[in-house]
């Protein structure tokens, strides 16, 4: 059977046209270039996964999105999908502004800012067990405000410093006490602080004691002119001895010298009695007033020399074995900060005061002017010990109670933590004893940043260990 040509081309045409629709059905069921979908927890945004799950935060059905990626292009393939080995690989992506929350898959964060890629090289293991070396871009750096300072070789000088409190001299300070019974009709002293000197009246005392003894010594004096015109010498040194045992008994009294010239010259016994200052200085305690009696050993004032004084500083026991006797020290005023006092340690108490658990160390300085003051705090340096070593700002130390650790400046924005061996501190200053060298540069501002970014890069790397999966675990808050 034969067939015409016009039916041939219509068959040609029919089968071209069933093609067509194939291809074209096929086409309406692929997925579009550049789209791809994943799956996000509804009230976790943040967790981001290629599976469906449920949320290990919430526990909620996790909800398919479409995420839409830029294709890949022959001509620039990216980092992360190139096949060769030596390219760098891609743990997770960081939050830019909360380094502690994490994403497997490029993502932004709520002010649009993408989300930094951390690679593999850059969470290698560092010196510091449970810390990893940190790898900030300019961008991190700049919005973590680090600073960075020069590890020098230099001499340190240690001061140690404690408050310290005036004290009087305890050798300047004088009980006056009544040696005699009777009353007082006169004082001369009549507040506490009041100054005196030695010599001057500070009260009136009648005693019958002290005028008996009065009219002893003008008998004993009748009696030595009596036997001063014997002709035996025995006589004649008796009546002598007589006066002169009836004189110190006056003297031992405390009755003043003015008053037996007085006796000798006028023959007759005073009532009351003029008391002298014994010495000079300050009332710093006052018992008695006029009228009052009074008995032998009884406390009448306290007088205290303040000319020369101590200051005495508590130190913490700890600090016992650096204090020793001759070394410098410096007394600041509170009230001055620009009068400085130098002087040098003059004693270092023997025992510790259980209930401060503080050892006082003495310094003494002239006062002539009263600037120092009993009971007034001040503050005391001394100087203890000087060293020579590798010194860093304090502010560089991260001590996390076991250990000391600083952050070194590798360069390109890598920090790399490592523990240094302390020695001394002050003055804002720190010695390195080991672990770091002179010249290389560690982080002084922003460390608790690094220290915090650095044990979370150690943390996940461990979590994920040395050859993690192709499909990364969904990051969340630490």
């Amino acid at each position: 059977m034969k067939i015409s040509r016009g039916a041939r081309v219509l068959g040609a045409l029919l089968i071209a046209l069933l093609v067509l629709f194939v291809v074209s059905l096929v086409a309406c069921h692929r997925e579009p270039a550049g789209v791809a979908v994943k799956y996000q927890c509804p009230m976790h945004p943040n967790f981001v996964s290629d599976q469906p799950g449920d949320c290990t935060i919430c526990g909620m059905r996790l909800v398919p999105v479409e995420v839409r990626t830029a294709a890949p292009t022959p001509a620039a393939p990216s980092p992360e999908a190139s096949p060769s080995p030596s390219a760098r690989r891609v743990l997770f992506y960081r939050n830019p502004m909360n380094p502690s929350i994490t994403s497997p898959v490029p993502a932004k964060d709520e002010m649009g800012m993408d989300y930094v890629p951390v690679y593999e090289s850059e969470a290698a293991p560092a010196p510091v067990e449970g810390f990893a070396t940190v790898a900030l871009g300019p961008q991190g750096l700049r919005l973590a405000g680090v600073q960075t300072a020069k590890a020098r070789r230099d001499v340190i000088h240690r001061t140690i410093r404690a408050v310290g409190l005036v004290a009087p001299d305890e050798r300047r300070i004088r009980h006056v006490h009544t040696k005699i019974a009777g009353w007082i009709e006169k004082l001369y002293v009549n507040f506490t602080g009041q100054q005196v000197r030695a010599g001057e009246p500070i009260l009136r005392i009648y005693s019958p004691e002290l005028l008996a003894s009065q009219e002893e010594y003008l008998r004993a004096r009748q009696t030595a002119a009596k036997f001063a015109g014997s002709a035996l010498p025995e006589v004649r040194q008796g009546g002598a001895d007589l006066v002169a045992a009836a004189r110190r008994r006056l003297e031992l009294f405390d009755v003043p010298e003015s008053l037996i010239a007085r006796l000798d010259a006028t023959g007759k016994a005073e009532r009351t009695v003029t008391l002298l200052a014994p010495v000079s200085g300050y009332v710093t305690t006052k018992d008695v007033f006029e009228g009052q009696q009074v008995e032998p050993g009884m406390e009448l004032f306290t007088i205290t020399d303040l000319q020369h004084v101590w200051v005495e500083g508590d130190f913490y026991e700890y600090e016992a074995k650096l204090l020793r006797v001759g070394q410098e020290a410096r007394v600041l005023l509170p009230y001055d900060p620009r009068q400085k006092l130098a002087g040098r340690v003059t004693y270092v108490y023997p025992t510790v005061d259980p209930a401060s658990r503080t050892l006082k160390m003495r310094l003494e300085f002239d006062n002539p002017n009263l600037a120092l003051k009993p009971g007034m705090f001040a503050d005391v340096e001394a100087d203890v010990e000087s060293r020579a070593g590798i010194v860093v700002p304090d502010s560089a130390l991260v001590d996390t109670g076991l250990r000391q650790l600083v952050f070194v400046d590798l360069g390109a924005g890598r920090f790399e933590p490592r523990e240094v061996t302390v020695g001394v501190r002050t003055g804002g200053q720190v010695l390195i004893l080991s672990g770091l060298e002179a010249g290389e540069d560690v982080a002084v501002r922003a460390n608790f940043l690094l220290d915090s970014e650095s044990r979370l890069r150690a943390a996940i790397t461990q979590m994920q260990g040395p050859s993690p999966s192709p499909t990364a675990s969904p990051g969340g808050e630490r």
